[in-house]
């Protein structure tokens, strides 16, 4: 049952002293912003308003979560700090003498609700924010950049190893819970993890010869360990059929158990297909397709991306779009599966924008990545009057004329901005790596961020 609001303050509220009610600056204003039914609509779908058990209230989990993306804390840590601190327990709505939510609670809520509800507030916030007149829309600028995954550095021979670990360890469970406890099956992981481990000492010889050794020595460990999960698999299949029987026979919660342990199965197999697959075809000299490529078994929507970083020339994980304005607002973000091309995202942002705060931004800017002709036709017939995105190809002597124009040039330079914007994100406010898996968890927790960002700035507006 949706719980919205606290209960009236207890007797322990009303004898504290002045001091001890007093919240920062920042909290206050956070405080007012937030204090509006439009942010509960969203959390509405999610929650029966009648029957159930109450739902913590929701003007708590909005203000937990916000401290959360805030401060970068963990659940855990954020509970003990706010149960340490009166004053984060008046932000957060929490009456003296009652407890804390448990970081569980905070957890199941994010995941029931899903990107959409995250997105709804994000655009209660913005609606909120145009119709109190705080948002400039003379011009705004976009830029992409990649959410990482929470993911290690993924190879073919240490997802090999990891798959026939969790394989075994899947089979394990289900005999544990009385399924197929007949089937014969075999423990690979000592053999698995031996070639991974010979793999990793081969990578360090140096010299040319040394090198081309090594590379065959590789190929060679990976092909078996290709066989290792292809033979992991047919086991599997086994268990897989005979545990599917003894579901029908389980009762209470051990059926429970042993079928949860089968769709992980089954999953896991999946996923194994595709690794033994990918695997085979880089042995035999075909580069896998980066668009499909599997790059972990727990986060199978997380692909390889080049954005020309120096240091880190592949990054794992998702590709995202930020558009801001002159005062560091985020007007539209977006969260996308691999790496699709930077220009059919920005006319649809502007759309959104425009439909958010009811006018059309008057100047855009952005990237080479952008620069296509297509991209600015588009913006001048949502109604955009002035594009300054300089153009991919060799321009032509009109076109030269006017990117020299030193208004162009000036918003060019201070599109340069949206680097910093970025790298704020994601060192303050989570946007370096999603913990949240899949790209619906990607959303989720990006959009949280974003959140978090808003609130901050659009209090500080607000003043």
């Amino acid at each position: 049952m949706l719980c919205t609001v606290n209960d009236q303050p207890t007797l322990w509220d009303a004898i504290l002293p002045v001091e001890a009610l007093v919240m920062s600056g920042e909290l206050s204003r956070v405080d007012a912003l937030l204090d509006d039914p439009a942010f509960f609509a969203p959390f509405v779908p999610h929650f029966d308003l009648r029957f159930g058990r109450p739902s913590i209230p929701m003007e708590t989990y909005l203000r937990l979560m916000f401290l959360k993306f805030r401060y970068r804390l963990g659940y855990d840590t954020l509970c003990r700090e706010v149960t340490d601190s009166i004053s984060w327990q008046r932000f957060a709505r929490i009456l003296l003498g009652t407890r804390v939510p448990h970081p569980t609670t905070l957890m199941k809520i994010t995941t029931k609700c899903g990107d959409g509800t995250v997105a709804a507030l994000n655009e209660a916030l913005l609606v909120k924010a145009a119709n109190a007149k705080l948002l400039r829309t003379n011009r705004v600028r976009a830029d992409t950049t990649v959410v990482g995954a929470d993911v290690a550095y993924p190879t073919d021979s240490g997802l090999l190893a990891k798959a026939v670990g969790q394989i075994s360890r899947t089979v394990k469970r289900i005999k544990a819970a009385g399924g197929a406890t007949r089937t014969r099956t075999q423990d690979r992981r000592r053999a698995a993890g031996r070639r991974a481990r010979t793999i990793a000492g081969k990578l360090k010889l140096r010299g040319a010869q040394a090198r081309d050794e090594a590379q065959a020595t590789v190929r060679r460990i990976t092909s078996e360990l290709a066989d290792l999960a292809q033979t992991a698999m047919r086991e599997a299949a086994d268990v897989l059929r005979n545990g599917k029987r003894a579901v029908r026979r389980a009762s209470g919660q051990r059926k429970g158990q042993l079928r949860r342990a089968l769709d992980d199965l089954v999953t896991i197999v999946e996923r194994t297909g595709r690794v033994v697959g990918q695997a085979r075809s880089r042995v035999g000299g075909v580069m896998p397709e980066s668009a499909m490529r599997l790059v972990s078994l727990h986060d199978p929507d997380a692909r390889p991306i080049r954005k020309g970083r120096l240091g880190i020339p592949v990054e794992f994980g998702y590709k995202a779009q930020i558009v801001d304005n002159d005062d560091g607002v985020i007007l539209d973000h977006n969260v996308e599966v691999g790496n699709p091309a930077d220009a059919p995202q920005l006319a649809p942002a502007i759309e959104r924008i425009t439909r958010r705060i009811g006018k059309v931004p008057r100047a855009v800017t952005a990237d080479r990545g952008y620069g296509e002709t297509k991209v600015e036709n588009d913006l001048h017939d949502i109604g955009v009057r002035q594009v300054a995105i300089p153009r991919k190809s060799k321009p032509g002597a009109a076109r030269r004329e006017l990117e020299h124009r030193r208004a162009f040039r000036e918003k060019v330079k201070w599109r340069t901005g949206c680097e910093g914007r970025i790298n704020h994100i994601k060192r303050s406010h989570g946007w370096n790596r999603t913990e949240l898996i899949g790209i619906d968890g990607a959303r989720i927790w990006c959009g949280h961020g974003i959140l978090a960002h808003n609130l901050v700035k659009l209090g500080a507006l607000s003043e």
